[in-house]
């Protein structure tokens, strides 16, 4: 079975940036749907961004236009660019793909 793992959080400033990265230990292709969760403190998990296959794309209405999601299949990666980031965007970063998900990765927005 695939395994992901999750790199690339950490502490960033208000109106920062972060990249993290979701690498599969397997092939990534025939996952039609990859996806960023997140989960903050005392609250319930909830959808950041999907890709599909295809390369389309659905986003959170709070990322919109802040976040970017992409996928290589061929390099069995996930990313999630983090543009604008704000201290609600704190929280664990999960990356998914149907029934599989990573470990999570911490970001934390704060100054």
């Amino acid at each position: 079975q695939v395994q992901l793992v999750e790199s690339g959080g950490g502490l960033v400033q208000p109106g920062g940036s972060l990249r993290l990265s979701c690498a599969a230990s397997g092939d990534i292709f025939s996952i039609y749907v990859m996806g960023w969760y997140r989960q903050a403190p005392g609250k319930q998990r909830e959808l950041v961004a999907l890709i599909t296959n295809g390369g389309g794309t659905n986003y959170a209405e709070s990322v919109k236009g802040r976040f970017t999601i992409s996928r290589d299949n061929a390099k069995r990666q996930v990313y999630l660019q983090m543009n604008s980031l704000k201290p609600e965007d704190t929280a664990v970063y999960y990356c998914n793909g149907e029934k599989i998900w990573g470990q999570g990765s911490l970001v934390t927005v704060s100054s």
